[in-house]
């Protein structure tokens, strides 16, 4: 079950793909052939619907010319992707529960 944050960003994603579609003027069936799935899919995308994959969202917003994260060219994701990918370097390579301290049941 997504979060009501998470509805509103799939639902905020796919009116500016909707909107981004429009503004080039493509039909439905256009924009699908271009993403390379169903017309019913591009619909489920607009309506913000979570079942859709979200590669499938991108490649949609990516033909509409929707920023992906801030970033306005192929380019500039491709600098913060290795910027964000050194940062993972940096981090341990696991997670580990902090330690528990011993419980005294001594009174």
């Amino acid at each position: 079950m997504l979060s009501p944050a998470a509805r509103q960003a799939l639902r905020l994603l796919g009116g500016l793909i909707e909107e981004g579609r429009i503004r080039k003027g493509w039909s439905r069936d256009a924009l699908a052939q271009r993403i390379g799935v169903g017309t019913i899919t591009v619909r489920r995308i607009t309506r913000g619907e979570p079942g859709v994959a979200i590669g499938t969202y991108f490649e949609a917003a990516a033909l509409v010319d929707i920023p992906l994260f801030g970033q306005e060219s192929p380019r500039e994701l491709e600098r913060e992707l290795f910027r964000q990918q050194e940062k993972l370097t940096l981090l341990p390579s696991r997670v580990r529960r902090p330690a528990t301290e011993p419980v005294d049941d001594d009174f």
